[in-house]
């Protein structure tokens, strides 16, 4: 009696060992082409796949020839097929292509091309078992009509998605808005067969299907450059020039973190409202994702702004205010903040051989203004003639060593403590930039306050000066860390230099 195997078995295995060795050495391809990384989840499908093809030829061997052992056959095929054409499609698109291209190929064309590649496997199968692909759509028209009814809609978003990627209106990365809607404007992450998915600043997926889009309007806020332009609206009263309210504009939006200086911004009257007259800024941002934080901020410093320059922002006409303001309440206030700057003016050094008369003349004649963290209150470098004294708050004293040399800081100041006399005295250019730190209150003495005061006495300007010598030789030995005191002689010397500088400074 013959031992040999029947010889279904053995074509059995030999077909099955050709199609197994074939599936494993373009998965072992694709295994050394692709990174690390993405090997596991790449490769997982076409290597069950193949795992599949391989069970159907060992469930084959002990199986007589007949339909069991055919359907088998066939259906093996089919894992083959399939697992071979999603690997091939990796090797070619994922290694292949794309190291020649600048940028991923498009979700939506790897999507057709792999689903042509499977329809090429699914047509070789269907042929195997005798079935013309051809045929399966002329035979019946009815049903040809009645798929392509059902897919109408589905057929209409993959041709938008065909045309998005021809036209590149939006990529993926790109922040666009839709139908002038605010809610609908997110990051475009995603682009589909189907449809595109966008990520709004709220953390929320807008799925739209490709033939929404193709009907609708699109801004797209990232071409053709990052740079977008940004309006803030705010209203001044009647009372206040549009000369001033824009200055105050532009004085607000300078610094702010996140606004270009090119292009510059720029600050126009829009409207005469009911309550006001209407003004914009507008500036440019290069970072669309952070739009709301930098709209805040300039709403921040807008407010800081008018603060500083006397300019309120009216209430709408149709609220009712029920406080009575008074001529006496108004001079009240007023007398309040005067004594709080004559309190803020009595701690300065220079300032204590003013009699009591001058300091509440000097408080009248001062303002308070506030800043908020982050603004510049004097910059290094610029021209100046004003006093601050800081109230409340704590800002940072910030020296730069040549220009576009390194910036250090160098001090800090509180309540109680001074910068910009020597300003304030002679007019010199300020020696360093003094920032916020906090939300400050800064009494503010400029020179005419100053001058007038002066002139009134002007034996008080040797006391002053003198003052200010001895400050100036203090803040030197510190510096120095030098043990012994500057002469008299060189005080003297000083303050005479000092005095004349002042007196030409105040023509007196």
């Amino acid at each position: 009696m013959s031992t040999e195997p029947p010889q279904h078995i053995l074509q059995t295995l030999g077909a099955g060992a050709i199609g197994i060795g074939i599936g494993a050495a373009v998965l072992l391809l694709c295994a050394l082409a692709l990174p690390r990384a993405e090997r596991k989840a790449t490769l997982r499908t076409p290597l069950v796949l193949l795992g599949l093809h391989a069970l159907t030829v060992l469930v084959r061997l002990p199986l007589p020839e007949g339909k069991i052992n055919r359907g088998l056959e066939v259906l093996g095929l089919f894992f083959l097929l399939m697992s071979l054409a999603r690997a091939i499609f990796v090797l070619v698109v994922d290694v292949v292509v794309s190291a020649r291209l600048s940028k991923p190929l498009p979700r939506i064309i790897r999507d057709i091309v792999q689903g042509l590649v499977f329809l090429g496997a699914v047509a070789i199968v269907l042929r195997e078992v005798g079935v013309e692909p051809g045929s399966l759509l002329t035979t019946s028209a009815l049903l040809t009509a009645v798929i392509g009814l059902s897919l109408q809609e589905t057929l209409g978003n993959l041709f938008a998605g065909l045309a998005i990627q021809a036209q590149t209106p939006f990529e993926v990365g790109d922040w666009i808005g839709i139908d002038g809607d605010p809610k609908l404007i997110g990051r475009v992450v995603e682009i589909n067969w189907r449809a595109t998915t966008v990520l709004t600043l709220e953390q929320v997926e807008l799925v739209i299907p490709n033939g929404v889009l193709a009907k609708t309007t699109i801004r797209n806020f990232t071409k053709p450059t990052n740079i977008a332009r940004r309006t803030v609206t705010v209203q001044a009263p009647y009372e206040v020039s549009p000369r001033r309210v824009e200055e105050a504009l532009l004085e607000a939006v300078h610094e702010v973190p996140g606004i270009l200086t090119q292009p510059a911004p720029t600050a126009q009257t829009r409207d005469f409202a009911d309550s006001g007259i209407q003004y914009v800024v507008n500036y440019f941002i290069e970072d669309f994702a952070l739009r709301d934080r930098i709209d805040s901020m300039v709403r921040h410093r807008i407010w800081y702004a008018f603060k500083r320059a006397g300019i309120s922002i009216p209430y709408p006409m149709r609220t009712v205010h029920t406080h009575a303001v008074t001529a006496e309440s108004r001079a009240e206030e007023t007398k309040q903040d005067a004594t709080r700057r004559m309190a803020a003016l009595g701690a300065v050094h220079f300032l204590e051989p003013l009699p009591e008369a001058s300091l509440e003349r000097l408080a009248a004649l001062s303002r308070t203004c506030h800043f908020m963290p982050g603004e510049a209150v004097i910059r290094q470098g610029e021209m100046g003639s004003e006093l601050f004294i800081v109230q409340k708050g704590e800002l940072a004293v910030i020296v730069g060593r040549g220009e576009g040399g390194s910036v250090a800081e160098v001090a800090r100041l509180g309540p109680g403590q001074f910068f910009g006399e020597m300003s304030l005295m002679t007019g010199e250019k300020r020696a360093a930039t003094v920032k916020a730190t906090t939300d400050c209150e800064l009494v503010e003495v400029s020179k005419g306050a100053f001058q007038e005061v002066l002139a009134a006495d002007p034996r008080l300007l040797e006391q002053i000066t003198r003052a200010l010598v001895d400050r100036q030789i203090a803040l030197e030995e510190n510096l120095s860390a030098r043990a012994s005191r500057s002469s008299r002689a060189e005080a003297d010397a000083k303050s005479s230099a000092l005095l004349a500088k002042i007196r030409q400074f105040f023509q007196l």
